[in-house]
């Protein structure tokens, strides 16, 4: 029977797909429009399997708050062109909005989530079939507080949510914060809440760090008082490139070698472990005042940190929880 180009357009407002698509469809079921949308679903099914090795790294990442409950989706695909399509946009929309109304708590939870007879997994599904590319729920995210609140950067490739510890902070002072989380990406709201793993491998790098330093700068001094310019001999390719160019001679190349020896393996068996743990100690609060949120620099003024801040505007505010969800390398 022919096909009808109502059919044809109605179909294609049922389910997104393209107009060839659906005529198809509905050719190949006689006009049945019930029919051709389950053959259209299938396809997008036969579709997401046949992409499944496929990398999804682009994507829409969105976020939403209600009160006391803020969360971040991302719905990635594999091409940047599908990621800024209206109806793939549309789709990250749905799913979030679903997501927060239910105040989901886990990835599994959303993709169950029913929107209008469908789970948000078929919808995904669905969505394949019409781009023919691989699409996937990537991440979720929530956060629950007395105030929350959000920030979606330019671009929709970066969205955070963020926890304050009091009811009624203002919205400008929530998205301040969420974006200082966007443009610093923390590591942790408060040193407490540092895993201890990152803190003993920073501690460990600072120790070996500190202690190549101090037998350096021996170093250092020791070619400075027998009349060597240590960068003459910083390396062995640095000691033959000047051997070449005359500015030093092999005599003085095996007598600085012989003086860097003796003067590093001097200072390495006397270091002082006092000296050591204040240098590294000094670094690790560094650590913490560049990763951990409260004592961050705020980004729009750095005389403040971000805990300073908040106490400015409310006394006792600080945040309590953040998330931040970016598809780009940081």
């Amino acid at each position: 029977m022919a096909v009808s180009i109502e059919d044809i357009k109605k179909l294609r407002t049922m389910t997104g797909a393209g107009m060839m698509d659906c005529k198809n469809a509905l050719a190949e079921t006689n006009g049945d429009i019930q029919a051709a949308i389950e053959i259209i679903r299938k396809k997008g099914q036969a579709v997401a399997a046949k992409r499944e090795d496929r990398n999804a790294a682009e994507g829409c990442v969105l976020s939403a708050v209600k009160p006391g409950y803020a969360a971040i989706v991302a719905l990635n695909c594999e091409t940047d062109f599908v990621a800024k399509n209206e109806s793939f946009r549309a789709l990250t929309k749905k799913i979030l909005a679903a997501a927060v109304e239910a105040g989901a708590k886990t990835l599994d939870e959303v993709k169950n989530i029913a929107i209008e007879g469908r789970t948000v997994a078929e919808l995904i599904t669905d969505e394949i079939g019409k781009t023919g590319e691989k699409m996937e729920l990537g991440a979720f995210e929530y956060v629950e507080a007395p105030s929350v609140a959000s920030y979606d950067h330019l671009g929709n490739k970066l969205a955070t949510i963020v926890g304050f510890n009091q009811e009624g902070i203002s919205t400008e002072i929530g998205k301040e914060v969420a974006m200082q989380v966007a443009a610093m990406n923390p590591v942790a709201v408060n040193r407490e809440a540092v895993p201890a793993a990152i803190i003993d491998e920073e501690r460990a790098v600072a120790v070996e760090k500190t202690k190549t330093e101090q037998v350096h700068k021996a170093v250092e001094a020791a070619l400075k008082k027998a009349g060597f310019n240590p960068n003459h001999f910083d390396s062995d390719d640095h000691i033959a490139s000047n051997i070449t160019k005359g500015w030093i001679t092999e005599e003085d190349a095996a007598k600085a070698r012989q003086i860097m020896a003796e003067a590093a393996e001097k200072k390495a068996a006397n270091l002082p472990q006092q000296m050591i743990d204040n240098i590294v100690n000094g670094r690790i609060n560094k650590y913490y005042k560049e990763n951990v949120l409260m004592e961050q620099e705020y980004h729009r003024d750095a005389t403040l940190t971000v805990g300073q801040y908040l106490e400015n505007q409310a006394k006792g505010l600080v945040c309590v929880e953040f998330k931040r969800v970016n598809l780009n390398q940081d």
